[in-house]
């Protein structure tokens, strides 16, 4: 049965999607999944300044809104209201935060597994930028897409 959703940011612990040393500084991708079913998938993203994500695509149509701050796409700085749009197959990247971080509300039309372009490439990239990626333990998708019940 359809039913109205009213979803608050706020009511959502963040988790650390990825993370990077960019020498003797943190940086991480910091995710709050909203929603999340079999057709479709909300998150909020928040990037700390400089955070580098690789290029990649998604398995899934995907859109991306910057809410604040901005990103840089490739070669197209991306400030606050843009509206990033992927389909399915394309490839983007790499996306850097800017110097006040991002960010951004991503929605996926379904299955959300990104999948990279060049691994090996972005591997010697964040080698010769001095960045070292640091492991991070993910926490069961329960922990991540519960949260409120609705509410009007």
């Amino acid at each position: 049965m359809a039913e109205l959703k009213i979803i608050r940011v706020r009511d959502f612990a963040s988790f650390e999607g990825k993370t990077q040393m960019q020498g003797d500084r943190r940086v991480a991708a910091h995710l709050r999944i909203l929603e999340q079913t079999p057709k479709r998938v909300f998150m909020h993203c928040h990037y700390d300044p400089g955070m580098i994500i690789e290029s990649h695509g998604h398995a899934s149509d995907h859109a991306i809104f910057v809410l604040h701050g901005s990103v840089r796409v490739g070669d197209t700085d991306c400030g606050a209201d843009t509206l990033i749009v992927l389909e399915q197959g394309a490839v983007f990247g790499p996306l850097i935060a800017g110097p006040d971080g991002t960010d951004l509300l991503e929605f996926y039309a379904g299955d959300p597994t990104p999948v990279p372009a060049d691994p090996d490439g972005f591997a010697a990239y964040l080698r010769e930028r001095n960045i070292v990626p640091v492991p991070i333990e993910h926490p069961a998708p329960s922990q991540t897409a519960a949260g409120p019940p609705s509410s009007s």
